[in-house]
Order: C-alpha cells, then structure tokens, then sequence
C-alpha cells in the first residue's frame, strides 16, 4: 500500500447469510469451528487502517462478547451512522465473504489510490456478486442493493480477484460447507508444510486453535478442536480429541475419544478407548480397548486391560489391573467418593472396587473380587464364593452333550 493512506474499514455483518435463518446472528455461526466474522475481522486487522467498524442488527451484545479479542473494534447498529467521518477510503466488508485473504485487500486498495474512480469494486468476474466495495465517500445506505446503486451511479472501476475461492460467500447451508472444505485445505496444507503428517487431509477436521508439533502423525477420520498434540504423538484413524493434551510418543489407537483430558508421554489408549473430563494417564501408561476412564489418574507405567471403567480414582505407579475391571462410587454422599489405589498394586479380572475404598501398595485383588474394605498394604484379597462341581446336573435341566440350544 505504498502512496496510500490506510482507510477505514466498514463490515456488514447485519445481513450475513441471512438465508441460514438460524436463531442466533447468523454472522456468529461457527465457520470451520470458529464465528463467522472472525475471519472478515482476520482479514481486516491484518492490514492498515484507521478504524475497522462492525455493522451488526440484532445481537449486538453476543456480537460484542464474541469479538472481544479485537481491539479498538467500533460497532454501529445498521441503520446508525459509521466511523467514516474523518475522511479518507473506506473498505467495505461483506459478512459472510469470509475466504478474502489480507494481500488481495491491499491489492485492491493500492488498485483504488492509483485510480481516480469514485469507487473500486472487488470481484472475480464483472457478472459476479461484488466480494469487497472501495468507495471516496461511503454511500448512505449500507444494503447491498444501496452498494450496488451507489457503485453504478459513480461508474465503479473494476478489481479483478484473481482467485475466485476468495470470493464465495455464505449464503446457505451449502454455501457454509463449500467455505469451510477450503478453509480446512488451507490449515492442513499448511500443518504438512510445518511437518506434520497427515494421511488424508481432506478427511481430517483440525481446528486451527490446536497447537501441533512437527513429527506428529494424524491417520484419515480424526478430529482434533482446541488440543495440544507434542511431537511424535500418533492418532490412528477415527479418533476424536477435544480441549485435551496428547505427550510426545504417545498413540491413541483407532476409534478413541480423548475429551478434556491429558495424556503424557509414550502412552498407548485403545482402540476405541475413551478418556472423558479429569482423566490424566502419567508417562508410559497402557490402557487397552473399550476402557474408559473420568475423573481419574493414573501413575507412570501403570497397565489397563480391555473393557474396565476407572472413575474418580487415584491410581499409583506400575499397577496391573485386569480386564473388566470396575470402580463404584456413590453419589448418594456429601462429596464424590474415590477409589484410592497404591503403586504395583495387581487387580484381577472381572472385579470391582466400591468406593470409598483403598487399595494398598502391593495388594493382590484376586479375579472375581469384590472389594468393598480397605486392603492393607501387601495383602491378598479374595471375595468370590467357592465352585461347586456337581456331575451330571445338567442333564436335569435339558442341558446335556448334542441337546442343542438352552430351551
């Protein structure tokens, strides 16, 4: 924008995609997991200028709560008046154009000044919905058909936008999903140039919030929103990670559901393995298929088998514990009852704990158990009732060698 003073910046957020007809203000429906206009203001604050304004209609407190992170952000009611008054350029933005990249504006600002038209219009064909207007004086009214009007009784000079991606726009609900498949090919061509590996991004879903190390494997079907994965982590495919930390070495095999969570390093979860709020495994923790675990923690080297639910548990160093396994905690109480297991503490299978209790170091809980007392350091516990074989029973309830199916 050299020779060019930075202009005023007018966003028409009142309208956007008015034909979604959601409840909410439509220029606040997430857009590739974020608001809508966030990515218009992207595009605005990236480039100079004297004051960026926000036209909005109904909503504007959600509008003023979502968009706080901006700073020195004017808002004017649509029918109101606009930042404008002290003269110069004024750039204006369409809501729901929200794939506009800051260098194309400059383009056309610098296309504008050199000019001595009244008023730049910003599209990729002349038969085209303008994506952008430029105007000397901002006309007085702000709809589209007033823009338009306003552009063709000044007889507009044309800016040609030489990638039409840029110019779509959110009119529908097909509008939304042509806009959010470019803006996930952006974000995942430019984590693979940042060196991580993604083995099908067009059916990979990161949201652009997600902080992800170089070395990282992400397989085809996993979605990633607001995470942080160090490197060397490795999702298989169909996982989902949500506001969670994944350690460096750490594989989370397929169909796993990582949410509010933390897992350290060198771990293996899965496959179809869930960790819900509060679950935290230290380094070097295995737990195995259909495991799930909320509000629990588990100590470094500690091993999980198939098919246990751990809840509001703590769980010590280099435990065993057997498939099937299951915490009980009351709620019936004043506070959430906990499940206390020590270091190197083995648990059979098919066996459950009934919380308050604790187990511990270096107990033994037989298979079958049913642990409802306090196990002391060292023990052995066992609760199952002993087998009774009788010969030859069967046959009086029809159950016999070649009988066939249980009547």
């Amino acid at each position: 924008m050299a020779n060019t003073k930075p202009p005023h910046i007018v966003i028409l957020a009142a309208g956007a995609a008015k034909r979604m007809r959601l409840e909410h203000p439509e220029a606040l429906h997430p857009v590739f997991f974020r608001p809508m206009i966030h990515y218009v203001l992207d595009a605005a604050m990236a480039i100079p200028h004297r004051s960026v304004t926000l036209v909005v209609g109904r909503g504007e407190r959600e509008f003023r709560e979502q968009c706080r992170s901006y700073r020195d952000l004017h808002f004017v009611q649509q029918a109101a008046g606009t930042a404008a008054e002290h003269g110069g350029d004024i750039l204006v933005l369409r809501g729901e154009v929200v794939l506009l990249e800051p260098r194309t504006l400059v383009g056309m600002l610098t296309a504008h000044a050199g000019s001595r038209a009244a008023c730049t219009v910003g599209r990729a064909d002349p038969g085209d919905a303008p994506a952008a207007y430029c105007f000397r004086e901002l006309p007085a009214g702000l709809g589209e058909l007033e823009l338009a009007e306003a552009a063709r009784s000044v007889g507009a000079a044309e800016f040609r936008i030489e990638d039409r991606v840029e110019t779509m726009a959110i009119d529908d609900l097909h509008g939304l999903w042509r806009v959010e498949a470019v803006l996930q090919e952006r974000f995942n061509r430019s984590l693979m140039l940042q060196g991580v590996a993604l083995q099908d991004p067009r059916a990979t879903l990161i949201d652009p919030r997600c902080r992800i190390a170089r070395g990282v494997r992400i397989e085809g079907g996993c979605t990633v929103i607001n995470s942080v994965l160090e490197s060397g982590a490795c999702l298989e495919n169909y996982c989902r990670i949500a506001d969670s930390e994944i350690g460096p070495g750490s594989l989370l095999r397929q169909g796993s559901v990582v949410e509010r969570a933390r897992v350290g390093r060198d771990c293996r979860v899965g496959p179809y393995a869930r960790l819900g709020p509060g679950a935290r495994l230290h380094d070097d923790v295995w737990i195995g298929n259909f495991v799930e675990i909320m509000n629990a923690s588990l100590g470094p080297g500690t091993r999980a088998a198939h098919q246990c639910f751990i809840g509001d548990a703590l769980v010590g160093r280099k435990v065993g514990i057997g498939a099937g396994f299951i915490t009980c905690a009351s709620s019936a109480g004043p506070a959430k009852q906990r499940t206390i297991i020590g270091d190197e503490v083995f648990i059979g299978g098919a066996s459950h704990s009934i919380a308050p209790v604790t187990l511990g170091a270096g107990s033994f809980i037989a298979s079958g158990t049913s642990v409802n007392e306090d196990a002391p350091a060292g023990s052995f516990v066992i609760s199952r009732g002993r087998q009774v074989t009788k010969p030859d029973y069967a046959k009086k309830h029809g159950r016999a060698p070649g009988s066939g199916a249980t009547r």
